[in-house]
């Protein structure tokens, strides 16, 4: 039963609540406002509706606005003369999953499916892909982050609660003037067939909106598809950059350890926060809470048997200390190195150290006289068998995609370059290993009267991942995983 708690810990806050609350929070990886412009996006959402839609259309022609349609792929299926006429009009068409349903709901294969149905039916219509996709209710997972490549995602700055007919024309107008401003991302919907919707909420929308139009024009503000205004936005962002320092300032800056953005360091804070609850959840131990390096519970191995050191076999059922990495200690580790090879050495140093210490731990508490491992799941590829730690492939399994996924997700947000850094990796050295050590070797080489000696400088470099030890940076980073 405690495994199954921690599998349903990991997923829900891999999959699903940590994407959801950043992209909310921060828009990370999505695009949601723009920025230096005289425009505003208008986007609608669940159509199209054979009603509604026809209406809106013949509205934004009215005042010659253009917009984006991010359709469900049933509703285009069945109305793709109005897919036609969106097209043909000059208005953006996006994806909105075939079927309204959200994507926490749904595994990677499925929303895959989803997006990719829809696009071939708009392909069908219009002779041309989109690469547009908003998941309903805005909500995102782990794998959609994957799709980046594929799919821009697309959130909004404003939301009204159009899709309640009570809320009427009066009151809906009234919100949206007060967002009316340039770079701003309306949300609206052109069909109430959803749940949760009215079905004659569209109605009450339609004359807000006309109403809103008529306004931007004496303010002098126009409408704007959301292709042209992420364009703009990277173009106001480039300008902005090449106002920085003189090039010899910014390259003594490039010198110092890099900082991080005001958003990021909420990220961290949040990231931290919730390791904090994982802890308390899984009741982790430690054997230093001032410099803590890794922390511990003993746990029954789940698993295919394992070969390790001495021939000694790990098999299923068998009592294990299972290693978590302080993400905090090794945070800290990577944000104030001003080198790879630095995060290496410390990091090294810091398991050497802690490893003494684990081997005093067990020593002195008898109920881990049966205790017959060491385990975790690392990114180190190299450095743990220096240690005495055998190191082995995970199954390719869910956790194994998973945690490789959030690794780059957590490298990308938390690292001052991840997102650079990220761009220099090739995914073979991004994957998860299984590392476990015999308990009897742990205690006969770093116990006080066992063989432990310290690694000298240059053995703390050859110990470190090669290839400029850039993945050291990768381990620093790691995911709240064992170990």
């Amino acid at each position: 039963m405690e495994t199954l708690l921690l599998w349903l810990f990991y997923i829900s806050t891999l999959y699903a609540f940590i994407p959801g609350l950043i992209t909310r929070l921060f828009g990370f990886r999505v695009f949601r406002r723009g920025v230096g412009m005289n425009d505003f996006a208008l986007t609608f959402d669940d159509g199209p509706d054979p009603v509604y839609t026809a209406q809106l259309l013949d509205l934004l022609k009215k005042y010659e606005a253009k917009a984006t349609f991010f359709v469900v792929g049933s509703n285009a299926e069945k109305h793709p003369q109005l897919i036609k006429r969106m097209h043909e009009e000059g208005h953006l068409i996006g994806i909105h999953n075939y079927v309204h349903k959200t994507n926490w709901l749904m595994g990677p294969a499925a929303v895959k499916k989803q997006i990719q149905r829809t696009n071939k039916i708009i392909y069908d219509i219009i002779g041309s892909n989109t690469h547009y996709y908003r998941p309903p209710w805005g909500i995102v997972n782990l794998f959609d982050f994957a799709r980046r490549n594929e799919t821009q995602i697309v959130l909004w700055s404003s939301m009204f609660g159009d899709w309640r007919q009570r809320l009427g024309a009066d009151r809906l107008t009234e919100r949206m003037l007060k967002k009316l401003k340039g770079g701003e991302v309306f949300l609206l919907h052109d069909c109430g067939n959803t749940l949760g919707a009215n079905a004659q909420a569209p109605k009450e929308m339609l004359a807000a909106l006309e109403r809103v139009l008529q306004e931007a024009g004496k303010r002098g503000l126009g409408t704007i598809r959301i292709d042209d205004m992420i364009q703009r936005s990277e173009e106001a962002k480039r300008e902005a950059r090449g106002q920085k320092p003189l090039a010899a300032a910014s390259k003594e800056a490039a010198k110092r350890p890099a900082t991080l953005s005001f958003g990021k360091r909420v990220v961290v804070a949040l990231w931290l926060l919730w390791e904090k609850v994982f802890h308390l959840v899984f009741q982790l131990r430690t054997t230093n809470k001032d410099e803590p390096i890794f922390h511990f519970r003993i746990r029954p191995y789940r698993g295919e048997p394992v070969v390790m050191n001495g021939d000694i076999e790990l098999v299923n059922g068998d009592r294990v200390l299972e290693l978590h990495f302080d993400n905090k200690r090794l945070f800290e580790i990577g944000a104030r190195s001003r080198t790879s090879v630095q995060v290496a050495i410390q990091m090294i140093r810091g398991v050497e150290k802690t490893l003494p210490e684990l081997a005093k731990y067990v020593q002195s508490n008898p109920e881990l006289t049966d205790v017959k491992a060491l385990y975790g799941v690392s990114m180190i590829n190299r450095g743990p068998e220096q240690f005495g730690f055998t190191v082995t492939d995970l199954p390719d399994s869910f956790f194994a995609k998973s945690t490789r996924l959030y690794l780059k997700f957590l490298m990308s947000v938390i690292h001052p370059s991840g997102g650079d850094r990220l761009k220099q990796r090739s995914s073979h050295e991004l994957i998860p290993k299984l590392i476990v050590m015999p308990i009897d070797l742990l205690l006969d080489k770093y116990s006080e009267d066992g063989s432990h000696r310290r690694f000298s400088d240059k053995e703390s470099r050859e110990a470190a991942p090669e290839e400029e030890n850039e993945q050291s940076e990768e381990t620093a980073l790691s995911a709240t995983q064992p170990c």
